[in-house]
């Protein structure tokens, strides 16, 4: 499987561009601004959208893909885009979104019998058969219901942690998986450790407690991501600093290494 890094920044500026993954060339998990970086052909060619929440940073180019795709895909005979989410996540889209006020119902476009876009809902727990892949839904604790993403892959799992705060039911369902790579939030710098905890985002001294409870003997790849881009290099200096003093005297130092739109994995 190859998993492109669309976005990863947890704002908009110069250079960086919200949260989303394109898996091969049909699944996108996420839809944040980096969507918009994907020429027409590419945009077409998705056949499914896995959402883990309905914050605007993780689904703005939902609406305008659609749209910009929609003549493309109707000439082609393409089915319509199926869009996995949470049910909350999908009560949400409808109401704000795709409401005909915000932008038009494509759920009902060209007709309710043959729409351009398809909801399906979700579970945790729940292993969804997506483009040929085995994708698994994972709990995430947000300010809205939330959830991440694990894909199997022939070289071991691609976990996304999706936006969350401590989670103890994330590590324990981790911890059972051959993790290949682990892609995971740390929103805020510890300067910003209470509107963190309050929007239920990590920061460094948090992760760096989420970190510890890896099982021992087990290290993989992790990477850190929806940093913000005005704190992103504190944020780089405080989780390095905590990463060279673990809790666990045992542990060695994590493989903590830093996400970057236009990096490509192959899995």
């Amino acid at each position: 499987m190859r998993v492109r890094v669309l976005g990863c920044s947890g704002a908009i500026a110069q250079g960086c561009r919200t949260t989303s993954f394109l898996l091969d060339d049909d699944v996108l998990v996420d839809a944040g601004t980096g969507v918009g970086d994907l020429r027409l052909d590419e945009m077409a060619r998705i056949n499914h959208v896995l959402l883990t929440h309905s914050h605007l940073d993780h689904v703005a180019s939902l609406p305008l893909m659609i749209d910009a795709v929609a003549a493309l895909r109707m000439a082609a005979g393409a089915p319509p885009l199926q869009v996995h989410a949470l049910p909350g996540t999908i009560a949400a889209l409808r109401v704000h979104i795709f409401n005909n006020l915000i932008w038009p119902d494509f759920s009902a476009i060209p007709s309710a019998d043959t729409p351009l876009v398809r909801f399906e809902s979700i579970a945790v727990g729940q292993v969804l058969q997506v483009g040929g892949k085995a994708i698994e839904v994972l709990p995430a604790v947000h300010t809205v219901p939330a959830c991440g993403y694990a894909a199997a892959t022939a070289s071991g799992h691609w976990v996304f942690s999706g936006d969350t705060e401590r989670n103890p039911a994330f590590w324990q369902r981790v911890n059972q998986l051959p993790v290949a790579l682990l892609i995971i939030e740390t929103a805020f710098s510890d300067r910003e450790k209470a509107l963190a905890k309050r929007s239920l985002h990590l920061a460094p001294s948090t992760l760096a407690e989420e970190l510890d409870q890896i099982d021992r003997g087990r290290r993989y790849p992790i990477y850190i991501t929806h940093t913000k881009p005005a704190e992103t290099g504190l944020i780089m200096d405080e989780i390095q600093r905590f990463d060279q003093t673990p809790s666990r005297v045992d542990d060695v130092r994590h493989d903590i290494r830093w996400l970057s739109a236009g990096q490509t994995f192959e899995l």
